[in-house]
């Protein structure tokens, strides 16, 4: 039995970067709605960093969608 250990690493790399990605995405959603939150406090409105927010989380949901789309599908 041999290893391809090329392979190995290269899925290991594309994983690390993809759950990175998804996390600091997922971060700055989070980040945009403690921003609405602060700004209604304060009587203000933050419309744009909702709007992030909002696209933020739309992007991480299509990730992870694409990722189960790629398991259950037949090659």
């Amino acid at each position: 039995m041999k290893i391809d250990w090329a392979a190995i690493g290269s899925v290991f790399g594309v994983s690390l970067g993809a759950t990175v990605a998804l996390v600091v995405l997922f971060t700055l959603g989070v980040g945009g709605l403690a921003r609405r939150e602060r700004a209604a406090a304060q009587g203000g409105s933050a419309g744009l960093a909702v709007t992030g927010a909002y696209l933020c989380f739309a992007a991480c949901a299509a990730a992870v969608g694409y990722g189960i789309l790629l398991i259950v599908s037949k090659s």
